[in-house]
C-alpha cells in the first residue's frame, strides 16, 4: 500500500472515530433563560437535559438520562462529592426490584452503572454521573439520578467543584 493511500486511510479512520465520539457526546453553548447564579447546574428533567449556566443568559446544555416515572424528584442541592472510577452499592429500591445485581460492583468495571465518574447529591442517594449503557441518555431511565455520556460527565466535573448548587425542575 502506497503511503498516500496509508495516510488518506489513517485519516479517514481518525475522522470516523471523532466522528463516533462526537456523536455520543454533546454539550453546546446555548441561551439560556433563568435567574440562575453563573456556576449553577439546572436539571430540566422534561427536556431530559442538563445546562451549567456560565453567565447570566448563557449555559453548556448537556443531553441526560432522568428518573423513570415514580422515580422522578424536583429541588435544590448541591454537590457533596466527586469520584472518578466509583465503586456503586445499589440502593435498597434498586436492590428489591433486582436482587441478583452485587451488593457492590466495583468502579471501572462493565457492569458498574457509574461510568467513568460520578457527583454524589446532598440529602439523599443520588448522583450526577456517567454511564455504561449511552443509548439511555435522552430518556427516562434511573431511579433519579441523572445519567450522562462519559465524555459529559468528565467534562462537566472538570467545570464544577464541590459545594455546587443543583437545582432539579420537572419541566
Amino acid at each position: 500500500m502506497s503511503s498516500k493511500i496509508a495516510g488518506a486511510l489513517a485519516a479517514t479512520l481518525v475522522a470516523a472515530t471523532l466522528a463516533a465520539t462526537s456523536a455520543q457526546a454533546a454539550p453546546s453553548l446555548v441561551n439560556f433563560r433563568g435567574d440562575y447564579a453563573p456556576g449553577t447546574i439546572v436539571v430540566k428533567t422534561g427536556e431530559r437535559k442538563l445546562y451549567l449556566v456560565t453567565e447570566p443568559g448563557v449555559a453548556v446544555r448537556y443531553p441526560v438520562g432522568v428518573g423513570k416515572p415514580g422515580k422522578q424528584w424536583a429541588g435544590v442541592t448541591k454537590i457533596d462529592g466527586k469520584y472518578r472510577q466509583p465503586a456503586w452499592s445499589p440502593p435498597a429500591d434498586v436492590k428489591r426490584d433486582n436482587p441478583r445485581i452485587p451488593d457492590v460492583i466495583p468502579g471501572g468495571s462493565p457492569a458498574n452503572p457509574m461510568g467513568v465518574a460520578a457527583m454524589t447529591l446532598a440529602g439523599g442517594e443520588y448522583a450526577i454521573h456517567g454511564t455504561n449503557v449511552p443509548k439511555s441518555i435522552g430518556g427516562y431511565v434511573s431511579y433519579g439520578c441523572v445519567r450522562m455520556y462519559n465524555e459529559d460527565i468528565t467534562d462537566l466535573f472538570s467545570r464544577v467543584s464541590v459545594g455546587t448548587q443543583v437545582v432539579v425542575t420537572q419541566r
